[in-house]
């Protein structure tokens, strides 16, 4: 096999081999189903989505597991607000990303379990944090004790006051009066009126958030998996908590690699639920073909913030619309570029130039275009 596959883990803070054995383990965090697909879900999913497809052209076998996020704050928030059962919402939600998905191309995902399908092993992390002395109990709720982990804080690389910064804005309330430090998480909470709840033996109540994804990944993957990631906006508190945990549970590193996702801008603003100003991959699909958004999405790098504007759609209708006429010659002068190109840590916009340019000279280019997920076969 040729030299790795580079990629930058965030970890590590540098661009780095990707070295896996023959059978891959990936896991992104999925969504939290109460809103349509927006254009962050796509992009992150995409950036995983072209690592699986290059994994599988090197030799690979990948097995990738994206969560859902069925019991949760915001999804519970939103069924209220709509009069709606939160898993009737969940369940339509669900629905409309699946398709959305199918539509970008995205290659389905090895397992998609549901937070609420792991209760038993979510009270079983719990339980065992509890007994080692690395959580404690406070009238009902459960928290991680944040100074328990070795090292807390260096996989989002930021200090102390940098984190009680963040965790507020990110489902963390530094000012909780039961915690014992500011940055202990929530690994358990009562449940208000009305909320589900299920027993435990502290009483009462739902997980918190990041340990959901702690026991789906262990659960799934074993203690160590090979590559996790998602949006930077999980990096701190999701993955920081998510990771201590899991490590201080198996005495063992989580992941072997780190990879997350840049933001998508609107207006001069990161793209996002709590701001509303959000780009829903339904709405570009009544306006283009699927292949024109995943070409769009394509033409940006995963680690640098962009911002959406329209002109970036019908660009990449046209683009899509002249790798249609490059097929006279037989062969694909440029798969071996766009290989190339995505070895170099996704560089997909060297991937897009090389096809352009292949398919200015006449060649077929459906091959190349295809490793990136784009099917020219027709409009």
């Amino acid at each position: 096999m040729p030299d790795a596959l580079q990629l930058f883990d965030t970890a590590r803070r540098a661009v780095v081999p990707f070295e896996p054995g023959r059978l891959v383990s990936i896991y992104v965090c999925g969504i939290t189903p109460y809103d349509a697909t927006h254009l962050g879900h796509a992009a992150t999913y995409l950036t995983f989505d072209l690592i699986e497809r290059r994994l599988r052209d090197r030799g690979h076998d990948t097995r990738l597991v994206r969560n859902i996020t069925d019991v949760d704050d915001d999804l519970l928030r939103a069924a209220r607000a709509r009069g709606l059962h939160y898993l009737d919402l969940a369940t339509a939600e669900l629905a409309t990303f699946d398709e959305d998905m199918a539509a970008l191309g995205m290659l389905e995902p090895w397992r998609e379990p549901r937070a609420t399908g792991a209760l038993a092993d979510i009270r079983r992390i719990i339980g065992r944090l509890i007994d080692e002395g690395l959580a404690y109990a406070t009238d009902g709720a459960v928290y991680f004790a944040a100074a328990s982990a070795p090292g807390f804080g260096h996989l989002s690389g930021l200090d102390r006051a940098a984190m009680l910064a963040a965790g507020p804005t990110r489902g963390e309330d530094p000012h909780d009066p039961a915690k014992r430090d500011p940055l202990d998480a929530v690994l358990w909470r009562r449940s208000a009126p009305g909320e589900p709840s299920w027993e435990s033996r502290w009483g009462p109540g739902r997980p918190g958030w990041h340990v959901e994804c702690t026991a789906l990944a262990l659960r799934e993957l074993g203690p160590t998996v090979d590559l996790h990631g998602g949006g930077t906006d999980l990096l701190y508190p999701h993955h920081e908590c998510e990771s201590a945990q899991a490590e201080a549970v198996t005495g063992v590193p989580f992941a072997r690699h780190w990879l997350h996702q840049a933001m998508v801008g609107l207006d001069g603003e990161k793209m996002s639920k709590s701001r509303g100003n959000l780009v829903f991959v339904g709405d570009l699909r009544r306006r283009r073909e699927p292949a024109a958004i995943r070409v769009a999405l394509l033409a940006q790098h995963y680690r640098t913030p962009w911002e959406w504007h329209d002109d970036l759609l019908e660009g990449a209708a046209q683009r899509l619309a002249r790798w249609r006429t490059g097929t006279a010659r037989p062969g694909d002068a440029a798969l071996a570029e766009v290989r190339a190109a995505l070895d170099d840590d996704l560089d997909t916009a060297a991937a897009l130039a090389a096809i352009d340019d292949a398919a200015a000279s006449g060649h077929d280019v459906g091959a190349a275009a295809g490793l990136l997920g784009v099917v020219l076969g027709g409009a």
